[in-house]
């Protein structure tokens, strides 16, 4: 069995606190779930690690449906995932010829910038309501969808980052916490199992992968059922500080590597 953590009792122990790190991130902070990536690359190489997390995060996934499976915008979700597709299909070409390291920094990057932007858009508007209405409308609109879904696909296929590129789109679009984690929950079940033929095509998903998401699976579960008390417990502000809080951490962990 330790062969499936790397042969050591560390990378178990690495791996279950990423599992439980899944579980929470899915049902209360979205973010996080770049640090759990990280735990997974320490112990197994990059590459395998990106196959490996994606059997977990699947899990996690069904986990934060049950949770949130009636509070789902869909009308958000529809307009998101057609753009996924081509966002795809640009990380798999990506990761077959570009350097793990590279693509995680620069989408560390991008995410910075697009949380700088986000917190500047928050201050313009911040006791305006007209300001609010208008960022809401400005995330609701079909480009700003277009470029959400494709930075997602591409996020997603090349670093399983795509959590805080969804959760700055989301947070922009002024929708309060349930609605907010039952949309991510939805549309990243979608996107992690679209995204499996795409991990078989490369070579990197494998049965032990399965196996391996098999064992995790209570730890996922018991994340989630903490992570879901966590999001009754605070504000919607708090939710909202807390959601570009985690944003601002997965964004340097993907810098420094």
């Amino acid at each position: 069995m330790l062969d499936l953590f790397g042969g050591t009792l560390v990378g178990l122990a690495l791996m279950a606190v990423g599992a439980v790190v899944i579980g929470y991130s899915k049902t209360a902070l979205g973010g996080l779930a770049v640090l759990a990536v990280a735990l997974f690359a320490s112990v197994l190489p990059a590459r395998q690690s990106t196959a490996a997390i994606l059997a977990v995060l699947i899990v996690g996934d069904l986990v934060a449906v049950w949770h949130y499976r009636r509070d789902a915008d869909w009308a958000l979700v529809r307009r998101l995932l057609p753009a996924v597709l081509p966002g795809l299909a640009l990380g798999s070409l990506f990761l077959a010829h570009v350097g793990d390291q590279t693509l995680r920094r620069s989408i560390g990057g991008v995410l910075l910038v697009l949380l700088g932007l986000q917190l500047w858009s928050r201050r313009r508007r911040a006791g305006s309501d007209e300001g609010a209405a208008g960022a809401a409308r400005a995330a609701g609109h079909p480009a700003a969808a277009w470029a959400a879904g494709s930075a997602a696909g591409f996020a997603t296929m090349t670093a399983n980052a795509a959590g805080p590129v969804m959760t700055l789109y989301l947070s922009a679009a002024g929708i309060d916490k349930r609605r907010f984690l039952g949309t991510n929950a939805w549309f990243f079940l979608v996107v992690n199992l679209v995204k499996v033929p795409f991990s078989i095509g490369l070579g990197l998903l494998h049965g032990a992968d399965v196996a391996r998401a098999g064992l995790l699976a209570p730890l996922v579960v018991l994340g989630g059922v903490v992570g879901s008390a966590t999001v009754a417990r605070i504000s919607q502000r708090g939710f909202d500080v807390a959601v570009l809080l985690t944003s601002a951490v997965a964004a340097v962990a993907l810098l420094v590597g």
